[in-house]
């Protein structure tokens, strides 16, 4: 059965990189994006190697076995190549390049993955991605060390634990086979998307359900809006629904779409890279593949981050609190500069404080009683010291206090026979 769809592949520079390293193709059955590294010769090649030794696989399939079978088998081949293009080639030492490709058979989609380039689906209003990547962090994220979110900030974010390159004949390869439906939306990109536009902005770009190249377009525009660090290679495909199959003519995209066919640059003098001495310097790489025991001072290294976060929480936490306890003093020091007259129910007293309590703690402690009975006040003056009496200083409280005396030894006095 021949795959009833619509595709369509766009690749771009990007803002900020000199060249194309993405590769993308979109067929009649096949989809396929390349992300390579390497630097600014080798990623060309690579990814372009691949996309031009999967093309082949462009053509239907009596099952999907079979079809997983040729990716397997396609992308092993890409390693020999690459191999042999680096044995011809010195130079280009330590390129590679990510591969995620699908194949429609039937009511299938047979998937072959590697690297941190993505497949999505999106389906009844979700986007779910499909692919895992295989990145350092990835792994820092399964293993609960990390959030998500904090993945995508990680500063080993680039950092590849599989890809398809020079060094490895035998590449492990995620292949799987999925059920698909009509009115399914495919997704394949590389981090250049991935990588600054997150999972719901993508998802409410497709929610608009437009044509597969104008929703690439947008895709690819909310990635420059971004500031697009890194190329950019989108690859949509549509089965069934309301976008049919225009044109069955393959599109090629990114560096695999030279019409002069795969270069391998003229070596070039100049310094060389300390992670491979024997090529020419990369234009600052975007991935590269670790040994294992770099693998090891990179976990140490996020140890040591994690602990060094840990530090500075416990620091600023303990500024807070210092700061908060300082405010909190010299607040309570001013309360105790203030005097206030009142009672104690029987009495005039001198309170040292303000009127007010916080919670549970009181603000205000009696600094003299007067001895002065409230039940010889006069009724005004009794009712103003029961509600207390605000006073500016200690010397101000004293000659309200004496006030209050001299009120009630006159009162006295002219009570007497």
């Amino acid at each position: 059965m021949v795959f009833e769809g619509s595709s369509v592949a766009i690749s771009h520079t990007g803002k900020v990189r000199s060249n194309n390293q993405d590769s993308g193709y979109a067929g009649s059955n096949l989809f396929v994006v390349a992300d390579g590294m390497g630097g600014h010769a080798g990623g060309d090649v690579a990814s372009s190697i691949a996309v031009h030794r999967l093309k082949d696989l462009d053509h239907t399939y009596a099952t999907t076995s079979d079809a997983e079978r040729a990716l397997q088998d396609a992308i092993g081949s890409t390693a020999s190549v690459l191999i042999d293009t680096v044995a011809e080639r010195p130079e280009l030492a330590g390129m590679g390049t990510t591969v995620s490709a699908l194949v429609m058979v039937d009511d299938y989609a047979v998937i072959a993955h590697i690297g941190d380039s993505r497949i999505y689906l999106y389906r009844d209003d979700a986007l779910t991605q499909i692919t895992t990547d295989h990145t350092f962090v990835q792994r820092l994220v399964d293993s609960g060390r990390i959030t998500p979110e904090e993945a995508r900030y990680h500063p080993r974010r680039s950092v590849l634990m599989r890809v398809l390159g020079d060094m490895d004949p035998d590449p492990e390869v995620d292949t799987f086979i999925m059920p698909t439906e009509p009115g399914d939306r495919w997704l394949l990109c590389s981090d250049g998307l991935s990588g600054v536009i997150d999972d719901a902005h993508t998802a409410r770009v497709l929610a608009h359900k437009l044509p597969p190249g104008r929703t690439a377009d947008l895709l690819l525009k909310q990635a420059l809006d971004a500031g697009a660090p890194d190329n950019v290679t989108v690859v949509i495909v549509d089965v069934g629904g309301s976008h049919p199959m225009v044109s069955g003519t393959p599109t090629i995209v990114g560096s695999a779409s030279n019409p002069r066919g795969i270069e391998v640059p003229a070596a070039r003098t100049g310094r060389t890279s300390w992670l491979h001495p024997n090529r020419q310097a990369a234009n600052e790489p975007t991935h590269f593949e670790p040994a294992a025991e770099f693998l090891e001072e990179l976990i140490e290294e996020d140890r040591r981050r994690a602990r060094r976060r840990r530090v500075w929480w416990i620091v600023g936490l303990v500024i807070i609190l210092a700061a908060l306890t300082a405010a909190l003093l010299g607040a309570y020091n001013w309360t105790q500069s203030r005097y206030f007259v009142g009672t104690d129910d029987d009495t005039v007293v001198i309170y040292r404080g303000i009127q007010q309590d916080l919670g549970p703690i009181s603000l205000s402690s009696v600094y003299e009683d007067t001895g002065i009975l409230l039940s010889d006040l006069q009724f005004y003056q009794r009712l103003q010291v029961t509600e207390t009496i605000s006073a500016r200083s200690l010397g101000d409280a004293v000659a309200i206090v004496d006030t209050l005396r001299q009120s009630v030894e006159s009162q006295s006095a002219e009570d007497a026979p």
